[in-house]
C-alpha cells in the first residue's frame, strides 16, 4: 500500500470550456463513425463502484473518492454484475436517494453487492437499504432531520474514525431512520434525533445516515478517505502520472499505425486530448483549428503558437472568419446564432478533413460527466439528463473510430493531467469560453464593428481582473456588448454610445453560479478604462444576477 495522502482539500474546481465540439450534435447516422471505447483506466488496478439510487449527490461522491486518489465509477443501482467485470472492485458505495424502502417499486440492493464480501458504505437511503435488506428495521421518522446535526462517536478504535474528533458536525437530509440494526451490526454514532446515525459490522459493511460528501460535513472527506484506505485497503494509485502512462499505452494499442484527426478549439478539453494523443503517437495526429472570427483578441495566435511551435503538433489552421460572419449576417435570435455557427463549423471541418489521407480515428474530449448524463437508467431512480454527441459532421462515407482518452475524467482531473503533461497554465487553467464565441456576448446582430468593440472591452476586463490577481478566483469574467445605446457627455460633447455590461461569477461546476463581489476599485478602473479607451462605449454596468435565475452567458 502506498503512503496515505493528506486530507483532501476542498478546492474550487476551475472547470471548463464549452468546446467547439458541442456544436457537432447531429444524428449518428450522419456521423458515419464506429465507436471503439478504450479500456477503463485502471488507476493502479483498484476501483470503487458508486451505485446511484437517484441522489443529487452521486457525482459528488465520485468526486470525493477521486480526490482521495482512488479510481471510481458511477453505475445505476440496477446495473448487472457483468457491467462491473472490467473493474478490479475494492468496495461499494451506495448513494442516497429520494425513495423510501417502504414504497412499492423502491430501488433494491443488487445481490452481488453483499455476495462479493467486499466493504460497503451506505449513505442515507443506502444505509436504510442495508438495514432493510439484512434484517434490521427502518421506520418513518416522527421528526424529519434536515440540515446541520452533530454526530457523536459510539465506538472507539474503528478504522472509519482514524484522525477524527469524537463529535463532528454533519449534514442530514432524511425522513426514515434505522430503528433496529441488522444482526452483527453495532452503533458507531448517534445524533439527538437519530439513535443510529452510523452502524457497521466486522465485515466492513457501514451505514451513515448523514451525507459525508457535501461541504456541510467538514470531516466528510476524511471519513470517506478512511473508508477507502483503512476499510477497503486502497493504495491511492489514481494519479495524473499513472493515468498518463496508462492512456499512452492504451492509445498506442488502439490506434496502431492509423492516423487521427482532432478538432482543436484551444479550450481545455480539446487541448489536453491533443497533447495526450500527441505524446502517444506523435506525427500520426493532425489537429484542425478553425478560426471562426468570433474569438477574443490574439486568441488565434496564442492557440497556433502553443500547439504548432511549442508542442510541435501537426496543426492545420483554417481562417474561416468570412464564412462565419456571412452566415451570421442579419441573425438576431441567440439560438439561430448557435445553429448558424454550428452548421458552418461542420462544413469547414468536413472540407479540411477530406484533404487528410488515410484517417481512421477521430479524437474528442468527452469527459465523464458527458458519459453520466448520456446514460439512460431504464428502470433506475435517476432520469436521463441529456445525450451528448461531442463530435460530428463528418462525411457519411468516413467510418472513423473514436479516440476518447479523457472519457473517465472529471474536469478538475483533466486540468491536473494537463499540468502533468507540461501544458502552459494559460491553456490548462483558463476560464471557460463559449463555443459560439463572442457571438453570444453581442446582443443582437453580430457585425465586424461590434466584434472589435467587444474585443476591446473584453481585453480591458481581462487585464484588470488579472492585474488584481482575481482571475483564478473567478469561474468566468467577461464583457457583454448590449444592443442598448445611451446618451452621455464626453469632453463637453454629447455622445450616443453602446452600453457595455461586465459579468463575473464564482462557481464550482457551472450548474449554479453566484455573482462575484468584485472590489469597487476594480470595477471603477474597468469602467473608466472602457469609456476612455473604447470610443463607441459611453456607459458600463455590472451584472449582479446569480444562476439561477439568470444564466452565466447573456445569450
Amino acid at each position: 500500500m502506498s503512503t496515505r495522502p493528506g486530507p483532501t482539500s476542498r478546492r474550487v474546481a476551475t472547470t471548463g470550456d464549452v468546446e467547439v465540439s458541442t456544436y457537432l450534435e447531429i444524428a449518428e447516422e450522419k456521423l458515419g463513425q464506429t465507436t471503439v471505447p478504450g479500456e477503463t483506466p485502471k488507476g493502479g488496478d483498484e476501483a470503487i463502484v458508486v451505485l446511484d439510487f437517484g441522489s443529487q449527490f452521486s457525482r459528488l461522491i465520485a468526486r470525493r473518492v477521486r480526490e482521495a486518489h482512488v479510481y471510481c465509477e458511477i453505475f445505476p443501482h440496477n446495473a448487472p454484475r457483468e457491467a462491473l467485470e472490467r473493474l478490479n472492485v475494492r468496495g461499494f458505495i451506495l448513494s442516497g436517494g429520494p425513495a423510501s424502502v417502504f414504497e412499492d417499486g423502491a430501488p433494491q440492493l443488487p445481490a452481488y453487492v453483499l455476495d462479493s464480501g467486499l466493504p460497503v458504505l451506505g449513505i442515507c437511503y443506502g444505509m436504510q437499504l442495508l438495514a432493510h435488506s439484512l434484517g434490521g428495521a427502518v421506520e418513518p421518522g416522527l421528526l424529519r432531520e434536515y440540515g446541520h446535526a452533530v454526530v457523536h462517536q459510539n465506538a472507539t478504535g474503528h478504522a472509519l474514525f482514524e484522525g477524527m474528533d469524537s463529535s463532528m458536525p454533519v449534514w442530514m437530509s432524511h425522513g426514515d431512520k434505522v430503528t433496529v440494526m441488522p444482526p452483527g451490526f453495532s452503533c458507531l454514532g448517534y445524533t439527538e434525533n437519530s439513535p443510529v446515525a452510523m452502524m457497521g459490522n466486522d465485515a466492513g459493511v457501514i451505514g451513515l445516515q448523514f451525507h459525508p460528501e457535501v461541504v456541510h460535513t467538514p470531516s466528510g472527506a476524511q471519513l470517506i478517505q478512511n473508508f477507502l484506505y483503512d476499510v477497503c485497503g486502497c493504495g491511492g494509485l489514481w494519479t495524473p502520472g499513472n493515468f498518463i502512462d496508462e492512456s499512452v499505452a492504451r492509445i498506442r494499442d488502439q490506434v496502431g499505425d492509423g492516423r487521427v484527426i482532432c478538432a482543436l478549439s484551444g479550450g481545455v478539453d480539446s487541448a489536453i486530448t491533443a497533447a495526450l494523443i500527441n505524446r502517444a503517437i506523435g506525427d500520426q495526429l493532425t489537429c484542425i483549428f478553425v478560426d471562426n472570427g468570433l474569438l477574443r483578441r490574439e486568441e488565434a495566435e496564442r492557440v497556433v503558437g502553443t500547439f504548432k511551435r511549442a508542442m510541435s503538433i501537426n496543426l492545420i489552421h483554417v481562417d474561416a472568419a468570412d464564412q462565419f460572419l456571412d452566415a451570421l449576417d442579419g441573425v438576431v435570435d441567440p439560438e439561430q446564432k448557435r445553429k448558424q455557427i454550428g452548421e458552418t463549423f461542420i462544413r469547414v471541418f468536413e472540407d479540411v478533413a477530406e484533404e487528410i489521407e488515410d484517417v481512421s480515428f477521430l479524437a474528442q474530449g468527452t469527459l465523464y460527466p458527458d458519459v453520466i448524463e448520456s446514460t439512460s437508467h431504464e428502470t433506475g431512480a435517476a432520469a436521463k439528463i441529456k445525450t451528448h454527441h461531442n463530435v460530428g459532421g463528418l462525411p457519411a462515407a468516413m467510418r472513423l473510430s473514436l479516440v476518447e482518452p479523457l472519457r473517465y475524467l472529471f474536469k478538475d482531473e483533466v486540468r491536473d493531467v494537463g499540468l502533468a503533461l507540461g501544458l502552459p497554465e494559460e491553456i490548462v487553467l483558463r476560464q471557460p469560453f463559449p463555443g459560439p464565441g463572442l457571438a453570444i456576448r453581442i446582443i443582437g446582430e453580430v457585425t465586424r464593428e461590434k466584434l472589435e468593440v467587444l474585443r476591446s472591452c473584453d481585453w480591458i476586463v481581462m487585464d484588470e481582473i488579472k492585474g488584481a490577481n482575481l482571475y483564478r478566483q473567478l469561474w468566468q469574467s467577461f464583457a457583454v456588448l448590449t444592443d442598448t445605446r445611451s446618451v452621455g457627455v464626453m469632453g463637453d460633447h454629447r455622445t450616443y454610445g453602446y452600453l457595455a455590461a461586465i459579468r463575473a461569477v464564482t462557481s464550482e461546476d457551472a450548474m449554479t453560479a453566484d455573482w462575484a463581489r468584485l472590489p469597487y476599485e476594480v470595477l471603477a478602473k474597468i469602467s473608466s478604462r472602457i469609456v476612455n479607451e473604447v470610443p463607441e462605449v459611453n456607459r458600463v454596468v455590472y451584472d449582479i444576477t446569480s444562476k439561477p435565475p439568470g444564466t452565466i452567458e447573456w445569450e
